[in-house]
């Protein structure tokens, strides 16, 4: 098969211990995913999960033990971190119940959902999609998935991230308002999950503003850590 002008490069993530990589799909985000985030921007309760998507060339692969650089984005004067466990699917499927999701997923890994904040929240006033405060370039910094039989307690894991070396955010994926399998559940009745599709599964309290030159440093307790650095 030809094209008319060469196809881009399959994004991928590093597997940890393997030299193939994960080749990604889709990338799947679970909106205010945390009761105390939740409340942090304005709501409360356990509410209706709700997603929106990253293009699978917004992330950025991490080596394990390197730092990754970003740059820090165009048209946004409030860039926020969100650290978030990711969830890697290597068994497609649609309508898939919460109780068979552990047979679906691959891994797990680490990943930044960065956001511009301002141009997220003028969005939101004018009722408009807000792809451009979360869907931008390079707005998903990501490290090696562990696979699944190597990740330990991933759902009573502690989740956390600093920034230059202080506590931003701290808390434990067991506090997720829809857990991994009910947020499956719920993904897979919109859509039909495939291999390849990654989830970001949410973000703990916390989150505020980071500037040029800051180093992030985030992690879940079995997957290690994700070093970012904001160009």
């Amino acid at each position: 098969m030809s094209y008319v002008f060469a196809a881009p490069a399959v994004t991928s993530v590093p597997v940890l211990g393997r030299a193939e990589r994960f080749p990604v799909r889709r990338v799947y985000c679970v909106g205010r995913n945390y009761v105390e985030h939740a409340q942090e921007m304005g709501f409360t309760g356990r509410e209706p999960p709700f997603f929106f998507l990253k293009p699978a060339d917004a992330i950025v692969p991490v080596a394990q033990g390197e730092t990754g650089s970003i740059p820090y984005p165009t048209l946004t004067k409030n860039l926020h971190h969100e650290i978030e466990l990711v969830v890697a699917i290597g068994t497609g499927g649609r309508n898939i119940k919460a109780a068979d999701a552990h047979k679906h997923i691959f891994g797990y890994g680490i990943g930044l959902d960065m956001t511009r904040r301002d141009l997220q929240g003028e969005m939101k006033k004018q009722g408009r999609p807000w792809d451009i405060g979360k869907a931008y370039d390079q707005s998903g910094p990501m490290g090696p998935i562990t696979p699944a039989d190597q990740a330990g307690d991933v759902v009573n894991a502690a989740i956390w991230l600093q920034v230059n070396g202080q506590d931003r955010q701290r808390s434990n994926v067991s506090k997720l308002i829809w857990n991994i399998g009910e947020t499956i559940e719920h993904l897979s009745a919109a859509w039909e999950l495939a291999p390849g599709d990654l989830i970001f599964t949410g973000t703990p309290e916390g989150v505020a503003a980071v500037a040029s030159g800051d180093t992030l440093v985030g992690g879940v307790d079995g997957l290690g850590e994700l070093r970012v650095r904001i160009a």
